[in-house]
């Protein structure tokens, strides 16, 4: 089973787990196809951002990057997209729902959908304990 913090840690190309020689060789398949989708979001933000200024502007910041790995990318597509992820990961939940412990503002438990207030991803969820 995966956290939702290990999903982060692996769009991101930073998941430390590397398990059974299988699971290197899925995970290594896995990373090559963000690889290739990171490349073509560089593409198009770098040459299609916008205005000239914001793509040169992305163009600096994306810069440093000599093995193509898009790190800064990935970790700034995961911090403005890890709203939606938890939402996609929680739409079966039910108005109603809650988590099993308290995590919004540490005293009050998910209220709906397993979500906190407006939406937020409950803070816990990068540090649950996983069984392995």
């Amino acid at each position: 089973a995966r956290s939702f913090a290990d999903i982060g840690d692996i769009i991101r190309g930073k998941d430390l787990y590397l398990g059974n020689p299988e699971e290197i060789k899925q995970r290594q398949q896995l990373d090559d196809k963000l690889k290739k989708i990171f490349a073509k979001i560089y593409n198009d933000v770098t040459t299609n951002g916008g205005s000239e200024s914001s793509a040169s502007a992305l163009q600096e910041r994306y810069k440093e990057d000599p093995n193509n790995n898009y790190f800064q990318l990935r970790e700034d597509w995961w911090y403005a997209n890890r709203q939606e992820i938890w939402k996609a990961l929680t739409c079966h939940a039910k108005e109603g729902d809650t988590y099993f412990r308290p995590t919004c503002n540490g005293k009050e438990r998910t209220k709906d959908f397993c979500r906190c207030n407006d939406d937020q991803v409950p803070t816990y969820f990068d540090y649950v304990p996983q069984y392995l």
